[in-house]
């Protein structure tokens, strides 16, 4: 096994840094990709490797993506499940590139739904 460089130190610990950041609660907005298998079928893959491009770009540090399992709506797929600070979370469907850079453009940039995309607003616990 090669030894690990001070930026391969550095890589985990912003890493680690990012994922602390989400238990504390300390960001703006969370997304989260449903990647079980019929996500990824359908390109879950894309859609995380592309927030994750634009997220960088983007410079903004109150930003989490993350992943889970199925939503439950095999046909809608891919789907991301969009989380703003104090806001109803939205779940977005039939997704693809262009849809999720302006998903993020102006949902979670800008705080505007894209209403032609969402799937649903709010959550079950929800009234």
């Amino acid at each position: 096994m090669a030894k690990l460089s001070i930026a391969d130190l550095e890589e985990i610990r912003n890493k680690v840094k990012k994922s602390t950041l989400l238990r504390e609660g300390s960001f703006n907005a969370k997304i989260t990709v449903h990647m079980g298998t019929c996500g990824i079928a359908a390109g879950a893959r894309t859609i995380m490797n592309t927030l994750i491009q634009i997220i960088e770009e983007s410079k903004r540090n109150d930003i989490i993506v993350t992943n889970s399992g199925c939503a439950g709506f095999c046909s809608k797929e891919p789907m991301v499940t969009v989380e703003l600070k104090g806001e109803s979370p939205v779940k977005y469907s039939s997704l693809n590139e262009s849809k999720i850079k302006k998903i993020f453009e102006e949902h979670v940039l800008n705080g505007r739904i894209v209403a032609e995309y969402a799937l649903a607003i709010g959550n079950e616990r929800e009234p």
